[in-house]
Order: structure tokens, then sequence, then C-alpha cells
């Protein structure tokens, strides 16, 4: 099957190439970028005024599979992404069992081959059960597929196996992915330790508790060279920390969720639970900073930590409800909204940073578009204003704090190996 995308802006952050253009797929590649008005094609796309950009890449999802398929599953998951505009994304190992043996690793991958809409790869757990006591077996992992280690939702506190695991993952160059929270510090904490916490009768969790563990992974990632990639950074000195270890040449990455550079610690008040996230919603002078690393590239990706949990979870007390909030559908409309019109990125960084630079980070076959690559593509509406109603949702829950906010700028057409797997033209 030939399909033509005709009259959009095409952008390719990789070799900064953008202009309206053409696009002719076939057989589920790239094989024309530029005139291609006379191309005879079994699909027509009129992209006029739209975007056409790589499908985007979010290495930061939780499908939640095995073991909770009551609040996503890979196939659930992967609907979400493709309406988000997402084309590959990475899973996160804390499900039931953990990612952490090459059998269950391999589960992931091979009900993702059969049953996903989009491209799924998984990391792998640094500690069986994610326990942060005995190291799993990384290299035999690296082998079966997985692309990052990480015990993610928990940090692994003992440095004699922090050490070891940056070590191996030096040696295989596979990044560690460090989700930030030195748990001897924070505990029992629902939201940013300060004025709204207080408000709510709720301990906090002290912006100290996460920048301990980025300066601690930074120095194994110097002391090993190792690659370390830091997970939604939400903190001012986080963001300050990584600058500082990037000028020094420090094999670090980072991240920032949209959450982080959309919303302050004050949506409590108005969404309670279901602004409860980990790290958690922060001041108004940490989104900032967010915003500004994003922008002079001490944080390399955007990625949503995507964290779906049934709505009755989220109708527990404060205390008790799980952290996490879902961010596949809504990551396009709150980039461009916070972000590209407001003038803190511009177009081509905003879509490197859902594109290219996380693929990079990851070592992924995607963020580009390429004649003879796979036909990976998303079409962005940038000024379609939506509102955004979670009952529409194509994830299997709907805990967002994004609720009814109006949004510029849509995902409205992804395509995987040249299959069209979502349209909102």
């Amino acid at each position: 099957m030939k399909t033509l995308i005709k009259n959009g802006t095409v952008m390719n952050p990789d070799t900064e190439f953008s202009r309206t253009a053409d696009m002719v797929i076939e057989d589920g590649k790239i094989v024309t970028i530029g005139d291609a008005s006379m191309v005879e094609a079994d699909q027509v796309i009129d992209a006029t005024g739209l975007l056409v950009v790589p499908g985007l890449v979010d290495i930061h999802v939780h499908f939640r599979d095995p073991g909770f398929p009551q609040k996503e599953t890979i196939r659930s998951g992967s609907m979400a992404a493709a309406a988000g505009g997402f084309t590959s994304v990475v899973c996160m190992p804390n499900t039931k069992p953990a990612i952490d043996t090459v059998e269950t690793l391999d589960y992931v991958l091979r009900t993702a081959k059969e049953q996903a809409a989009v491209k799924v790869y998984s990391s792998a757990a640094m500690t069986y059960g994610i326990k942060g006591e005995e190291l799993t077996e990384l290299k035999k992992l690296h082998q079966a597929g997985a692309v990052t280690f990480t015990d993610d939702g928990r940090t692994v506190m003992d440095p004699h196996l922090v050490y070891e695991a940056f070590r191996i993952a030096a040696e295989l160059d596979v990044p560690i992915s460090s989700h930030c929270e030195d748990h001897r510090l924070v505990s029992g904490g629902s939201l940013n330790r300060g004025v709204v916490s207080r408000q709510l009768g709720d301990p906090g969790i002290p912006a100290l508790g996460e920048e301990l563990i980025i300066a601690r992974d930074i120095l194994f990632a110097e002391e090993t060279g190792a690659r370390l990639h830091i997970q939604h950074v939400s903190t001012a000195r986080g963001v300050q920390l990584i600058r500082e270890a990037k000028a020094r040449g420090v094999r670090v990455t980072g991240e920032g969720a949209p959450h982080h550079f959309s919303l302050t610690d004050e949506q409590a008040l108005v969404s309670g639970t279901l602004a409860k996230v980990n790290p958690p919603l922060r001041t108004a002078q940490d989104v900032e900073a967010v915003i500004r690393g994003l922008a002079d590239g001490t944080l390399d990706a955007i990625a949503t930590d995507h964290a779906p949990h049934t709505l009755d979870e989220k109708s527990l007390p404060l205390a008790q409800a799980p952290f996490g909030l879902v961010g596949l559908e809504t990551a396009v409309g709150l980039t461009f909204t916070c972000l590209v019109h407001r003038g803190k990125l511009s177009l081509m960084e905003a879509i490197a940073k859902l594109t290219v630079r996380p693929a990079h980070i990851m070592g992924l076959p995607a963020g580009k578009l390429q004649v003879g690559q796979a036909a990976d593509i998303t079409v962005i509406n940038p000024v379609k204003e939506w509102i955004v109603d979670p009952d529409a949702f194509h994830s299997k829950s709907q805990n967002t704090p994004f609720k009814g906010m109006r949004l510029r700028g849509k995902t409205v057409l992804t395509m995987v190996d040249g299959n069209v797997v979502y349209n909102d033209l």
C-alpha cells in the first residue's frame, strides 16, 4: 500500500529540516520526502496547516503488565500512546512480578509484539523485586532486550549495590535510569513539603530527598564512566546539579515531565489525590527551573511517567492513595500550551525533546524521519484547542489532574510502520 501525506510542514529535528513537503510511504517505510504532488497513492492524507514529525518517543511509562490489568495493559497502554502521538515507549519494571528476570522481560516484549499498537521497549529492574537487596543479572537482561536498568518507583540505597550496578552498566554502555528519592529522609508524605502540605496536614516530601540522590548518582556516574539518566526532575536544585555535572563532562541526561512544567503543588487544593505524584508537584520556582532546564538543554527529554491507577484507588484518603497520574494523552497539548505557545521552547526544540533526544538516550531506532527507515510518523495540529476529557481517554485509567483544562495543540494522526493507529483528522 502506498500512502501520500501532502502539504504538511515536515520537521526532522535530527537534521533540523523544516519546510512544507510531501511524504510517500510504501511497504511500511518512507520512500520520499519532498515534492510528491504527482504521485498516485492508495491513501492520501492532506496535512495542510499541520506538522508532520517523527513518531514521538516516551522513555518513561508504566503499562502495569504483568500484574495490574485493572489499571492498564500493554494493549490499552499502547492505544493511549498512539492517541498521544507516541510510536515508541519504554516500560518501567515495577510490575508484579517485577521485570527482574529474562522470563518476565520476554513476556513483556512478546506480549507487546502480539498486542501493542506501538513499539514497546522495556527496562529491567536493577534489584530483584525492586527491593534494593540483590542485583539482578544485568548482563543477561540486556542481552534479552532491556534498554535501561532502573528500580523506578524506588531508589537503591545500598552504595555497594549502586556502585556495582553502575560499573556493569558502564561496561555494557547501557544507561541507568534513576528514580531519585532518599527513603531515609522521605517517608510518609504525599505532597511537596511546604505551604500546601501544611495546609492539608500532610508531613510533606522535602526537595532535599530528591536532590541528595541526584547528587549521589552523578558522583557514581562520574566515578565509573556510566551513562546516567535522571528521571522526572522536579526541583530547581536538582536541575542545577545536572547542569553543573554536564559542564564537567559527566555522562548524565535528564527528563522533565509535563506535570512538572505545568502544575504547582497548589493543584492538590483543586484536584486532591489526582495531583498526588512522585516526585510531587513542587513550587512555582521549581516549575520555572524545570522549564529553564528544558530550554537550555540541561534536561534532554520530555517524558510522561504515565502511571495509571483506578479511580477507586485514587478516591482513598490522601495518605493512602497511590502516587501517579496518566500522561500520554495530554503530553503534546501541555508541551505546546505551556512551552511552545508561551515562547519557552522553540517548535523544533520541543519536537526534538519528544523524539530524537529521548531515542538517543535509550539507543532506540526511532525519533527521525529518514528515507528508507520505518514510517513511524506523528501529525500534530499545533493550534487545535481542546478540553481534556478523561472519559475519552484510550487508557484504562482516568487519573488526571488536567480534567477540564483547555489545551492548544493536539496529535491528530499517528502512524506506525506505515499503518495508521490513531486518527482524529
